[in-house]
């Protein structure tokens, strides 16, 4: 099995393992990534190692073929003496070298050929693992809007559920209702422990507020057409007379100076009032 084959099996091993157990896939690539830059230096490491051999092999090489060049500069020297047992010596040498070189020649260029594929596949991984670093970030901004949505997802859902709004409504009406009991009791008690005195005199320091009543109902009988022309209320130039009549009109328990009686009846509670009006229209219909 060549190194990158192995390298291959060990990636791939490491990423599976890696993806069952992965719970921050960002953390997770950068692990893959590591790993990755891990194997590609042991890479490094055994194809400068088959480099070194072949680099070996063609130095041995070119000792063989020297020494074939040498032994027949020998033959030839021998010759030129005249010593042809010599030269067939050096022949015999020369022969012998030059097998063993042609053999080198080819371990070496089969050597050569190999470390010039594994060069290039070296290259290859280099530039898979740099698109791999690049495409990590995509992953990751891929992963995170996906997180993104499924938090969107799960707050849609809860919004779906009633639940808790149903509660909050409920505990506000129970708590209006408190409040409803409670005034109602403050209201009892008033009535049941007040002080008579006391309310007469609030009563009576409430005037100018039944004065203003006065005026207001002056001017609804007025838009109604129930009183004379120029009798409205606080009409400039008119006398007292005037104002007296109106008044006496509108209350027939004042007095034709425009004095409220003080021994008028309290002001009706508006169950009461509302009792009134009914009997009123009843009467109406009738």
């Amino acid at each position: 099995m060549s190194i990158f084959s192995k390298f291959s099996t060990m990636i791939r091993s490491n990423i599976n393992d890696l993806i069952s157990r992965a719970e921050n896939p960002e953390k997770m690539l950068n692990q893959i990534i590591l790993d990755m830059r891990d194997q590609l230096a042991k890479s490094k490491r055994e194809v400068a190692s088959a480099i070194a051999d072949e680099r070996k092999l063609k130095s041995q090489l070119e000792a063989e073929r020297k020494q074939v060049r040498d032994w027949e500069h020998r033959a030839m020297l021998a010759i030129n003496e005249g010593r042809d047992d010599l030269a067939k010596q050096a022949l015999v040498r020369q022969q012998e070298h030059g097998e063993r070189a042609a053999a080198l020649e080819g371990t070496w260029r089969a050597q050569a050929a190999e470390t010039e594929k594994l060069k290039a596949s070296l290259r290859q991984l280099n530039d898979k693992i740099e698109e791999a670093k690049r495409k990590r970030n995509l992953l990751v901004a891929k992963q995170k809007r996906a997180q993104a949505q499924r938090r969107i997802h799960e707050t849609m859902s809860g919004l779906s559920d009633t639940s808790a709004f149903e509660a909050f409504n409920r505990m506000a009406d129970k708590i209006e209702e408190d409040e409803r009991r409670n005034l109602a009791q403050a209201e009892v008690t008033e009535a049941l422990s007040g002080d008579t005195l006391e309310s007469e005199f609030l009563q009576l320091e409430s005037g100018s507020g039944d004065a203003a009543m006065d005026d207001r109902l002056l001017d609804l009988k007025a838009k109604m057409g129930l009183l004379p022309s120029g009798s409205g209320p606080k009409q400039l130039g008119s006398g007292g007379e005037g104002a007296g009549d109106a008044a006496a009109e509108a209350d027939g328990s004042a007095s034709g100076d425009g004095a409220e009686d003080p021994n008028a009846a309290p002001a009706i509670r508006e169950a009461e009032l509302l009792e009134e009006f009914e009997k009123l229209e009843r009467g109406g219909r009738s």
